[in-house]
């Protein structure tokens, strides 16, 4: 049917459907009640997060996650801020990282878990996955999404940021490298991944600011930053952990050492897929806990 036929009711319904389709995409935040004239961020950091021996503490990463959300969707209890961005009936894949390095911390995907649980999620309509996804039921019939991983640099992209973390939502993660994988955005407009993601964990404890090859890891380019950063747009959660790293990657080498290659993904994910806000102008980044070395 061509535009000219419809009713205008018909057309009013199509483009009102159409408009709050585009929000979710673009700005989700207004669909959780975030009436903010800028896209929220919340960075929270706590001295305790880690250990003596940089082991994650379970209790404070949960009490971390807890305080971001609560900000994030302005609540005074996790129940209440949960309940905005999952509900009872949802079939929720908590989308991790496993590199073997700098994996997403086991206790953060339980804190997660725990709080979707805690909404009335059965576990049974939950599940943890990075590379199997594609072939997990649980993500097959999703309805919702989290999205968690650290935050590191990467050969291929600049950095491993949560606007790549969705690559193994495609069969061929390879198709997606050129161009210093500029276009990894267009994987979120997938129709299996598409409107799904509730909320972005950017994890910040352990970050690697610094490496050279393919699977270039070196624990002398890795600090304790004891922090994690949350939002429901994840162009500017990784826009806000781009200027951190580059801050580190400035103090430590003691002069502006760009990325190479840059993390132009991050940029492009706001200018040609409208996915989220990279500019950092148009972000209200919240900080939370721990000032000392916050670089931002």
């Amino acid at each position: 049917m061509t535009e000219k036929n419809l009713s205008r009711r018909k057309f009013l319904k199509s483009g009102a459907i159409a408009a709050a389709s585009a929000v979710f995409m673009n700005y989700p935040r207004a669909i959780f009640g975030q009436a903010h004239a800028k896209t929220r961020v919340v960075l929270i950091r706590d001295q305790n997060a880690l250990d003596k021996n940089k082991k994650v503490n379970a209790e404070v990463i949960q009490r971390m996650l807890d305080d971001a959300v609560q900000t994030l969707f302005e609540t005074n209890d996790a129940a209440a801020a949960w309940s905005k961005i999952i509900k009872p009936n949802d079939i929720v894949g908590i989308k991790s990282n496993v590199w073997n390095y700098l994996p997403t911390p086991r206790e953060l995907e339980n804190a997660i878990k725990r709080r979707v649980m805690d909404i009335g999620v059965s576990e049974k309509n939950i599940s943890i996955n990075d590379r199997g996804v594609l072939k997990d039921t649980v993500f097959k019939k999703s309805t919702a999404l989290i999205n968690t991983r650290p935050l590191r640099t990467h050969y291929w992209s600049g950095v491993g940021s949560l606007v790549k973390n969705y690559i193994m939502f495609v069969e061929r993660p390879s198709d997606y490298h050129y161009d210093s994988c500029a276009d990894l955005a267009a994987i979120w407009k997938l129709p299996h991944v598409k409107g799904k993601t509730r909320l972005n964990v950017l994890v910040m404890l352990t970050p690697l600011f610094h490496s050279v090859g393919p699977h270039g890891y070196n624990p002398d380019y890795v600090w304790q930053y004891k922090g994690i950063i949350v939002g429901v747009d994840p162009v500017a959660c990784d826009a806000v952990g781009l200027k951190i790293l580059e801050a580190k990657r400035r103090e430590f080498f003691g002069k502006y050492k760009p990325l190479n290659p840059p993390a132009k993904h991050i940029g492009l994910a706001d200018t040609r897929h409208n996915l989220g806000t990279a500019d950092m102008n148009k972000i209200e980044l919240i900080k939370l806990g721990l000032k000392e070395g916050i670089l931002i």
